[in-house]
């Protein structure tokens, strides 16, 4: 797996989604995902995190075996970005 397949996934499933997807040991099978979006609004972390990881079913029965998730509604990702 892939970078860019993980996060066409995920972009797939859960449109209008802002997501970054690195691979953090360089061998397709553990990634840090962020993921914003306005589906996450008026849920708990828990929640959020389960929605990606229904968008992401096929993928986690198969090679990848990590995935460190931290998602965000577009207002709590804009608070915590640097002011330019």
């Amino acid at each position: 797996m892939t970078t860019t397949q993980l996060k066409s996934s995920i972009e797939e499933r859960m449109p209008g989604s802002l997501v970054s997807v690195s691979d953090v040991t360089g061998t397709g099978d553990h990634f840090q995902v962020v993921v914003v979006s306005d589906q996450f609004s008026g849920m708990g972390i828990v929640q959020q995190h389960q929605l990606v990881y229904e968008a992401l079913r096929d993928e986690m029965n198969g090679d990848l075996h990590a995935l460190g998730l931290k998602t965000y509604t577009p207002e709590s990702w804009g608070r915590i970005q640097p002011r330019l």
